[in-house]
């Protein structure tokens, strides 16, 4: 079979683009009859209806997962700024934040269509995976893909802690260490389609959210990211069994959100000594130990108060609105002063600009702001505007969707550009989640000059993997499961 594709229309429901249609259909729905009950009630009810409008945009079999939840983490942070305005009882505009955060909201809403246009005008023409490739990854060993996956994990401990030693080559560093989220994805998808290996999957799932707990940042959340869209691309069959597992996997990341929430800003002092710094003091067995003395008094967590913390902290269009306030009143003395700062700053690699001052995003927020940013950088973390804002602020409204545009079509591209190696099809939608996540993990928080270099230094650092790397791991699997050098799947 050369030419039939492995994506017919299913005899039995699975996890696909057509299935998260028709459940945003259903969420617009009921949040169409309850929004004359909300603040705000216009704005809730289209944004609750975004997520279909974006699915119908960029939902072909084809298209990357990573797309989709680029999309709607976003739309999420976007939409619970309205859910916010129900617990506070007011318009989005009559918060503390100013009257410009209605209008942020209806920003960001317009600039993800835009954004799904861009991805549907350059993705929407991928050719669908023969049978071959779409199931190619099956060809391997479950033993051997988790003998790789372990690799990776040292690879990626390897890169991150050569790039605290090479402050110039952290960028590239960065790039390579997401190669554990794409063995991730590929034992994820491995285990969706085949059924074999999930005791070992487990296991794994396991091992990412203690690590991801016992660091200085709310890593933990990645490994569920992972694994959504891994069952997203590989398709699985949606039955009883599977509904009932995404609802406990929603509940589990969302109770471990709220734990992480109470408990972040006591273990952060904890691990660095209260000295205002990201740097960890404690050794990871006393970290390990903290965490579960907490976790055994997790009774005393005050679970209303959690939940509203981290509601705000999620919804990221407080500081957008704060951004147009000072635009309206003090516009840029620069013009485009934000896209030729990224610019420029993207195209000067330290490795061979040493002198180039170090980006950051806190210096921009105090500039484009005018607010005390010292809640927010408290402990060494920092503060973005966002891609956003910094769009507005050189274009306005509606000229900032241009540059939202030209941001689309650019990730498009790189994402265009993996999806067509010669590669098995989930090892082409593992490499694009990573680029996302890279790209987009924090959402609307990404800053421009952040965004473009994720760009940059992913296309440029995978390119070389993809042809050099992959195809010696891809032999080394062919090997062990007993089948002749391949070079394609």
């Amino acid at each position: 079979m050369t030419t039939t594709t492995a994506m017919p229309a299913p005899a039995v429901p699975r996890l696909d683009f057509e299935l998260l249609r028709r459940v945003a259909f259903y969420f617009g729905v009921v949040n169409l009859f309850a929004a004359p009950f909300v603040p705000d009630s216009f704005a809730y009810a289209v944004g609750a209806a975004t997520p279909f409008g974006l699915l119908a945009i960029i939902g072909q079999p084809t298209m990357p997962k990573g797309v989709a939840f680029f999309l709607l983490w976003q739309w999420a942070q976007t939409f619970s700024r309205a859910l916010q305005s129900i617990f506070d009882g007011e318009s989005m505009a009559n918060g503390i934040s100013g009257p410009d955060v209605l209008q942020a909201y209806w920003y960001a809403l317009s600039s993800l269509v835009v954004l799904a246009l861009a991805f549907r005008l350059v993705l929407g023409g991928i050719k669908p995976p023969t049978a071959r490739d779409y199931y190619a990854h099956e060809r391997w060993r479950a033993q051997d893909l988790i003998i790789v996956y372990v690799g990776s994990i040292a690879a990626s401990v390897f890169f991150n802690i050569l790039s605290r030693q090479v402050g110039s080559l952290d960028q590239p560093l960065f790039a390579a260490s997401q190669v554990k989220v794409v063995a991730l994805f590929l034992l994820c998808t491995y285990v969706f389609t085949t059924g074999r290996g999930g005791g070992t999957l487990l296991a794994a799932i396991f091992i990412e959210i203690l690590v991801g707990f016992t660091g200085f940042l709310s890593d933990f959340r990645a490994v569920f990211i992972y694994v959504a869209f891994a069952a997203i691309a590989a398709r699985v069959k949606w039955t009883f069994t599977a509904s009932a597992a995404a609802v406990a996997w929603l509940a589990l990341l969302l109770l471990l959100a709220l734990f992480w929430t109470s408990v972040k800003v006591e273990y952060r002092d904890y691990v660095t000594g209260e000295t205002e710094s990201q740097q960890i003091r404690v050794p990871l067995g006393e970290r390990m130990a903290y965490l579960g003395d907490k976790a055994l008094n997790i009774g005393d967590t005050k679970w209303g108060e959690t939940s509203y913390l981290l509601l705000i902290r999620f919804a990221y269009i407080d500081v957008f609105g704060q951004v147009i306030s000072v635009a309206e009143s003090v516009p840029e003395a620069v013009p485009m002063r934000q896209w030729r700062e990224a610019l420029s700053h993207v195209l000067q690699p330290r490795v061979l600009f040493p002198g180039k001052a170090p980006l950051s995003d806190t210096d921009v927020y105090m500039r484009l702001t005018r607010a005390d940013p010292m809640e927010y950088v408290r402990l060494g973390t920092s503060i973005s505007v966002g891609y956003m804002a910094e769009n507005y602020v050189d274009l306005g409204f509606p000229g900032m969707l241009a540059g939202i545009f030209v941001i689309g079509v650019m990730l498009a591209l790189v994402m265009k550009y993996f999806m067509t190696r010669s590669l098995p099809w989930m090892l082409r939608e593992g490499i694009v989640m990573a680029f996302a996540f890279s790209a987009g993990g924090v959402g609307m928080e990404m800053s421009l000059p952040k965004m473009l270099g994720a760009m940059l230094m992913f296309f440029l650092v995978w390119s070389l993997i993809a042809k050099f790397a992959l195809p010696v791991v891809m032999h080394w699997l062919d090997q062990r499961a007993g089948l002749p050098r391949t070079t394609t799947p």
